[in-house]
């Protein structure tokens, strides 16, 4: 038997929200900790977890589900941290990184409950045998972002399953366009995404990022030659040759904020690679 469940959540703003009345219109981590509690128990309540956390039965006891018995033991292998699990007893606790790790092995183990049967002696509830994981993680996803974006400087969960954080306004359309470059300088260009929106990705890291799509943008110099004026396509070369970011000597220039820096010419420089291509 398949059973069906009516997802609510907050499809759109409201009006103190969405006038900037409200003073929760962006979340810290105490109320976001609240806020992660209540999509968690909406989704165990669904019995969403039930594939990979088990359930209790009033007649079998503790049925173990695909990781097995000792949850506390997986959450402590898995993250390499203890005090984790259960999420119900330790999550007030939870710093910013405990809170997105756990956010993201939930990803791993959430899956929609289509098919199994009611187990009526003491109303002991649902027993299911068959599940949709991509389903189940869709729905996850969507839910969880909605919160996201307005936790600190905004982030999402990504369909790997992996939080980042959110890109500018109007650049979200250069992570999801594809580049025709080839397989291998597609690869550096998803490399370099990765590393440059890693949560926890550093000022080394971005330096990297911005460098390999540097390294990318001379393989098309010859296509740039043919679009760009001479000066246009040195000064394009020279952000990277001249800026601490291909070549370390004293002749750099590196009086900049690499925060703001980085960032701006990681866009600049994917967008080249999008429009050169």
């Amino acid at each position: 038997m398949n059973q069906t469940t009516q997802h609510h959540r907050a499809t759109r703003r409201y009006y103190s929200i969405r006038t900037g009345k409200n003073p929760r219109t962006h979340w810290d981590l105490p109320p976001f900790r609240e806020v992660f509690l209540s999509i968690y128990r909406y989704f165990r309540d669904k019995e969403y977890f039930q594939e990979y956390f088990g359930y209790e039965c009033v007649d079998a006891g503790d049925v173990p589900g695909k990781l097995g018995p000792d949850l506390e033991g997986y959450f402590l292998r898995a993250l390499r941290k203890r005090a984790i699990w259960p999420v119900e007893n330790k999550y007030g606790k939870y710093s910013e990184d405990d809170l997105f790790d756990v956010i993201e092995v939930l990803y791993d183990c959430v899956s929609r409950p289509v098919g199994g049967h009611y187990h009526a002696y003491g109303d002991c509830g649902w027993h299911y045998e068959e599940f949709d994981r991509q389903e189940g993680r869709d729905e996850y996803r969507s839910v969880m972002n909605e919160q996201l974006r307005d936790y600190g400087q905004g982030y999402e969960l990504s369909d790997k399953g992996e939080i980042r954080p959110l890109p500018p306004p109007g650049m979200a359309q250069l992570f999801e366009a594809q580049v025709p470059t080839g397989d291998e300088n597609k690869k550096r260009v998803e490399a370099a995404i990765q590393k440059f929106r890693g949560r926890n990705s550093s000022i080394d890291d971005r330096r990297h990022a911005v460098r390999d799509l540097a390294d990318v943008l001379e393989f098309l110099r010859p296509k740039v030659k043919s679009i760009l004026t001479k000066k246009d396509e040195r000064d394009l070369f020279e952000l990277a040759n001249r800026f601490g970011i291909r070549h370390h000597n004293e002749r750099q220039q590196t009086q900049y904020d690499p925060t703001i820096w980085l960032s701006w010419v990681f866009y600049y420089y994917l967008a080249s690679i999008h429009a050169l291509t």
